[in-house]
């Protein structure tokens, strides 16, 4: 074989070799990338879901501290045990928030702020740091189920998931609320 040819040779295993390294090196890159996305995905779904998980107990509670402290309804629990759960649910909930302040995107993380923003009104009429009206009480509960769907919202649109909470496809819901319980006096009048 002459020198020309076996140099040839030679420079075309290692043009082979370069390429198939560069197109390895490429595609383990990418796949490190794609796993990292996936993961970071992963933690950011636990986290959301984890937030509205805590604004949910969080609403569900002051509600029983509410009706209990308004005479709606006796609880079977006192009002300090229902006061301390709730503190205690409080505070799960800025824990979670702060996940959320460290994967969410800017859009979620200012839908969280309006969420806990009228959490935080709902827990202070529960308590009685403020006061209101039922009135009052139920906009505030309509209001932060109308800020966890625009949060839902960001957060799809954040985890790249396709459709809306809030879109055509869904109908405009209002509160469930039980009738509302009179008690009878003596002589059978509410």
């Amino acid at each position: 074989m002459e020198l020309g040819q076996q140099l040839l040779t030679i420079s075309a295993v290692l043009v082979g070799a370069a390429m198939t390294y560069v197109t390895n090196t490429l595609s383990e890159r990418r796949r490190l990338r794609h796993e990292l996305h996936t993961r970071w995905d992963d933690r950011k779904l636990d986290a959301y879901g984890d937030y509205i998980d805590q604004v949910r107990a969080c609403v569900f509670l002051a509600s029983s501290l509410y009706q209990h402290r308004e005479g709606m309804y006796e609880a079977e629990r006192s009002e300090q045990d229902l006061t301390t759960e709730l503190a205690e649910a409080t505070r799960l909930r800025g824990r979670a928030f702060e996940r959320i302040m460290l994967l969410g995107s800017d859009r979620v993380v200012e839908a969280g702020h309006e969420v806990n923003a009228i959490a935080q009104e709902i827990d202070w009429q529960a308590t009685g740091r403020t006061t209101g009206t039922l009135a009052e009480w139920r906009q505030r509960h309509r209001t932060v189920f109308q800020r966890i769907n625009a949060f839902h919202d960001t957060a799809r649109e954040d985890l790249g998931v396709f459709g809306r909470v809030t879109g055509q496809q869904h109908p405009q819901r209002d509160l469930l609320l039980p009738p509302i319980r009179q008690e009878h006096d003596s002589n059978g009048t509410t």
